[in-house]
C-alpha cells in the first residue's frame, strides 16, 4: 500500500500531514510513503529527515496522486495554481483521502460532490467522535488547542487596548473584556490564554458541563437562556442544533455583553453541522469601535453572520478575523500533533493491508463523507446541501 503526502497549497498553510517521525512508523508498518519535496519546510521538517525515515521524495505532486492508494492532507482539496488543476481532478477512483473536509460548509459542497462523482473515498477529520477510544485520533481537538491559543494572541494584537489592567502616571487603564462563545477545546484554551494575559473573561455555552469547565479556568458565565434538555444531546456528548426561535433567545441573552466586549472569540460548533449564527450584523453594529471578533468556527460557516471566510476585514468599525488556518500559524506544535493524530487514525483503519470501512463502527460512520460506491453519506453535508 502506498501512502502519499503532498505539500499543502492553501495560502499561508505551513503544516504538513506527516513528519519524519510518523513516516518512519508507516515504513516500519510495511507501507511505502511518497512525499512531495518541500512538503514539511513550512513547519521546519526538512526533506533530509523524510529521506532518513524511509520516504521517497518526488517533485511533481501529480505523481503522488497518480501512485498513492491513500492521500494524507491537512486541508480540503484546493486549486493548484502552478499546475492549473484542482487537487480533486488530480485524484482517481478508489483513492482514499484523509483530511479536514468540513463537508457541511457550503464552500466545500462542490468539492464533496465532485469527489463522489469520481469515486474518491473521503474521510473527514472534523468528524472524529469525542469518545475515549478516538482521543488519540482527534485532530480537531488538537488543532482547536492551537486555534484557541493563537486566536486570542491575534485578537490582542488587533485591538488598540492593553489586555491587562495597567497603572500609569496619569491613571489606571481598565483591562479588556473578552467574551468566548462556545467553550469546547478551543474555547477553553481561549479562556485560559485571555485570563493569563490579564483580561476580564466571560463565556457562554448552552452545555452546563462546558460552563463548569470555563468557570474552573476563571470565566464569568453568561446565561444563554437555553434549557439543558433543549441544549444537549441525549447521550450528553454534543450540543444540539437549535431552532431559529431558540437561537434568537440565545442572541437576546448575549446582546448586552456583546455590546460591551472588546474581543469576542467565536468557537461554537455543532458536530457534523453548520456552526450556529450567534452574532448578527446588527449585533456587530452595536459593538464598540475598534473591538475585535475572531471567528475560528469559519470552516463550518462561522458564528458571526458577516465574517469573510479566509480574510481579516473591518466592518462597522469592528475587526473581524476569518482566517481559516490559524493552527498553521503555530506550525511546529500543530504539525507534530496533527501528524500523530492522523497516523493513529490510519493505524486504526488499516486491517490486513487494506482500509476497512465498517459503517457500524461509530468512528468510521462519523468521518465517512463519500464511499467507494460514489455516494455522499455524511448526514451533515446532505442536510446542508438540501437547505
Amino acid at each position: 500500500m502506498i501512502i502519499g503526502v503532498p505539500k499543502e497549497i492553501m495560502h499561508d498553510e505551513n503544516r504538513v500531514s506527516s513528519t519524519p517521525e510518523t513516516v518512519a512508523k508507516m515504513v516500519k508498518d510495511g507501507f511505502k510513503v511518497i512525499v512531495e519535496k518541500g512538503a514539511g519546510s513550512g513547519s521546519f521538517y526538512l526533506d533530509e529527515g523524510y529521506v532518513q525515515a524511509g520516504a521517497e521524495m518526488v517533485v511533481n505532486p501529480q505523481e503522488i496522486y497518480d501512485r498513492a492508494d491513500i492521500i494524507l492532507k491537512v486541508k480540503e482539496p484546493q486549486f493548484n495554481q502552478a499546475l492549473q488543476k484542482h487537487e480533486v481532478e488530480m485524484m482517481h477512483k478508489g483513492q482514499v483521502l484523509i483530511t479536514f473536509i468540513h463537508p457541511a460548509a457550503p464552500v466545500n459542497h462542490k468539492i464533496v460532490k465532485r469527489m463522489a462523482e469520481k469515486g474518491i473515498v473521503g474521510l473527514t477529520l472534523d468528524g472524529i467522535p469525542r469518545i475515549s477510544r478516538a482521543q488519540s485520533m482527534d485532530a480537531l481537538s488538537s488543532m482547536s488547542v492551537c486555534a484557541g491559543y493563537k486566536g486570542i494572541l491575534m485578537a490582542a494584537n488587533d485591538t488598540s487596548k492593553f489586555m491587562p489592567m495597567v497603572g500609569s502616571a496619569v491613571g489606571v487603564l481598565k483591562p479588556s473584556t473578552v467574551l468566548v462563545l462556545g467553550t469546547g477545546v478551543a474555547g477553553l484554551r481561549a479562556v485560559a490564554t485571555a485570563k493569563s494575559l490579564g483580561a476580564v473573561v466571560y463565556s457562554a455555552d448552552i452545555r452546563p458541563e462546558a460552563n463548569e469547565q470555563a468557570v474552573s479556568l476563571g470565566a464569568k458565565i453568561v446565561d444563554t437562556g437555553i434549557p439543558a434538555e433543549i441544549a444537549v444531546s441525549h447521550d450528553g456528548k454534543h450540543a444540539n442544533k437549535l431552532s431559529e426561535e431558540w437561537l434568537q433567545v440565545e442572541r437576546e441573552h448575549l446582546k448586552d455583553i456583546i455590546s460591551k466586549a472588546d474581543i469576542i472569540f467565536c468557537s461554537a460548533l455543532l458536530f457534523g453541522h453548520m456552526a450556529p449564527i450567534l452574532l448578527t450584523e446588527d449585533m456587530v453594529k452595536n459593538m464598540k469601535p475598534g473591538s475585535c471578533v475572531v471567528d475560528i468556527s469559519i470552516d463550518q460557516g462561522g458564528n458571526c453572520a458577516i465574517t469573510t471566510p479566509g480574510e481579516r476585514a473591518i466592518k462597522h468599525g469592528v475587526i473581524i478575523e476569518g482566517i481559516k488556518n490559524i493552527p498553521g500559524m503555530l506550525p511546529g506544535s500543530s504539525t507534530w500533533m496533527f501528524a500523530q493524530n492522523i497516523y493513529n487514525l490510519l493505524k486504526y483503519l488499516i486491517k490486513n493491508n487494506t482500509i476497512e470501512l465498517d459503517t457500524s463502527d461509530e468512528i468510521i460512520s462519523s468521518i465517512l463523507v463519500t464511499n467507494f460506491e460514489g455516494q455522499i453519506v455524511h448526514q451533515g453535508a446532505l442536510e446542508a446541501m438540501n437547505q
